[in-house]
């Protein structure tokens, strides 16, 4: 039976999502909490995510799964009837900067990953040092010069669409950086955060934080908005183009397809993940 797992944490004291031995993850946190309360042995149990956010990079809308065994007894048959209760205990074993907002058994043909159709990023700047709040110091960017909204926005639309973003990603051996971007922009919120949107199929290492980086140097005015295009185009790492900072970036929604499509959504990924011309060795966003 598998288990469909909806979660948020704060990234700051994590050091990334994937176990690393010896290293605080959010992956071993989870693993090792879902472990002590089922009363499983060790390595019983894997935990896949829909991305892997590294080091810094928060959640608000992170989704995981987990497939639980036969034994003990009567093990799927109480989770099945009191997810609620599997959700409580596990929140108790946690620490707070990691919490479970929702568990319940999966449709059939679920998967955390492959069968996601899209992931939402926000990124959050504070550029003026009047409104700087030292309270969000863990999750807004606080950026000395102030910022031309409207640039960065015009930037952002220069990029929408089926693209090659090697420009804007960490190359990986075998790893294809064709992605398509659904939707990114920048808007002033009331409280003066410039706050970017983003969202994508999937997303390459350090790509939404290098078009970040990318939009400030518009929103500076050290370049005007066709600059953005011209990089795209470039298909290649521009020494203009700087990785901004991981802590103001979250994960906040994971979206999938109806449940009647899930398993056809799953063979599609899959397919096209497992041609070598295509392989995508995981969905990722930060920086290790």
């Amino acid at each position: 039976m598998r288990i469909r797992i909806d979660l948020a944490y704060d990234g700051t004291e994590f050091k990334g999502w994937a176990t690393q031995p010896g290293l605080r993850t959010v992956q071993g946190e989870l693993t090792a909490a879902l472990h002590t309360v089922l009363r499983l042995e060790p390595g019983t149990l894997q935990v896949t995510c829909a991305g892997r956010t590294d080091s810094g990079v928060h959640a608000r809308g992170q989704v995981a799964h987990c497939d639980l065994p036969d034994q003990p007894s009567g093990l799927r048959e109480r989770v099945a009837e009191r997810p609620d209760l599997l959700l409580r205990r596990v929140n108790g074993v946690l620490d707070p900067d990691l919490r479970l907002r929702r568990v319940e058994v999966a449709p059939a043909g679920f998967d955390a990953r492959f069968a996601a159709l899209w992931r939402r990023y926000a990124y959050r700047i504070v550029d003026d040092p009047a409104r700087v709040d030292p309270l969000r110091r863990r999750h807004v960017l606080t950026w000395p010069r102030t910022l031309d909204v409207e640039a960065m926005d015009a930037a952002a639309g220069r990029l929408l669409g089926l693209h090659d973003f090697a420009a804007f990603c960490k190359q990986r051996e075998g790893a294809t950086t064709i992605r398509t971007l659904q939707e990114f922009g920048w808007t002033r919120e009331p409280d003066g955060t410039v706050l970017g949107h983003v969202r994508a199929d999937a997303f390459c290492h350090s790509m939404v934080r290098a078009l970040v980086g990318c939009s400030i140097a518009v929103g500076e005015g050290r370049k005007d908005p066709a600059w953005a295009g011209e990089i795209l185009a470039g298909r290649r790492r521009d020494p203009g183009v700087v990785v901004v900072a991981a802590h103001g970036l979250t994960l906040e929604q994971v979206g999938y397809p109806p449940a009647a499509q899930l398993a056809e959504r799953v063979g599609q990924t899959s397919a096209r993940r497992s041609d070598p011309l295509l392989a995508e060795p995981e969905d990722r966003e930060g920086t290790r």
